[in-house]
């Protein structure tokens, strides 16, 4: 995208800001670390309550240090068909992580290696040697779509996921080598904060986005895809600050910080 075009996306976004943001800022909760399960299933299919076993016994262990364990799906990430009801103590789930600052992060987790992927993830996540995080330079976009546990959720979420697909579909057949080949989208579970919906988190940058309606995807897109693909740094402009609800590596009062300094 040109940088006269990223630059006015963000002159709109410093200008609108002023009641959503302060509703929104400071909502994204403190994370050092925030790990997918791939289920074989979408949001709109899990119950209004979803947790397993093995994503209990991995948050026991991760949210220590920082960590956060949700489900995602999407038709290309890779996963591991669910098992028989009776039998969810032996599911293997792969995964996809992302911390602060070293990035995304793959493994495959199930009760037999549990311990060993916990504390893979902790060394991941504080930077101790041993984890090799990935070298991708994809972008994930994960929209929560739990409609069950929120309505606003399934259809706020579902229509700015659809939206995501069409313009990414769009992009691509005007452009097969337009840079929106390097985003892969997901579904969510739950994130907290239904009343923003549609909620969009954004990986590896680390930003959540709140209040998305499927008419602000175009400038969200170009957004995101003017920046490096990195965590954002501490001290970095929000993406998209209209609809900035916060950033990985950031507690409650640093988000808020982080955008006064931005306005001041």
């Amino acid at each position: 995208m040109p940088a006269f075009r990223a630059l006015k996306t963000l002159a709109r976004s410093l200008s609108t800001t002023a009641k959503s943001t302060s509703e929104l800022v400071g909502t994204a909760p403190s994370h050092r670390c925030y790990i997918f399960l791939h289920t074989p299933q979408p949001p709109s299919e899990y119950p209004a309550k979803y947790a397993t076993p093995i994503q209990r016994a991995l948050l026991l262990r991760t949210a220590k240090w920082g960590g956060s364990v949700n489900f995602s799906w999407s038709e290309d990430q890779e996963s591991v068909c669910a098992r028989q009801p009776g039998e969810e103590d032996k599911q293997e789930y792969h995964l996809t992580a992302f911390a602060y600052p070293r990035g995304k992060l793959e493994a495959t987790v199930s009760m037999d290696n549990i311990e060993e992927v916990g504390e893979k993830l902790r060394a991941h996540a504080e930077g101790v040697s041993g984890a090799t995080p990935s070298n991708s330079n994809n972008v994930h976009l994960y929209v929560c779509t739990h409609g069950a546990r929120d309505c606003r959720c399934g259809d706020i979420g579902g229509a700015v996921a659809q939206a995501i697909r069409d313009e990414l579909r769009k992009r691509r057949d005007t452009n097969p080598d337009d840079p929106s080949t390097r985003i892969k989208l997901a579904e969510v579970a739950h994130v907290g904060g239904h009343k923003y919906a549609a909620n969009l988190l954004v990986y590896p940058h680390g930003e959540w986005l709140g209040e998305v309606e499927p008419e602000d995807v175009p400038e969200i897109l170009d957004a995101i895809l003017a920046l490096p693909v990195r965590p954002r740094n501490i001290d970095e402009i929000p993406i998209c600050p209209s609809h900035w609800r916060g950033r990985m590596g950031l507690s409650k009062d640093e988000q808020v910080q982080l955008l006064q300094r931005t306005y001041s």
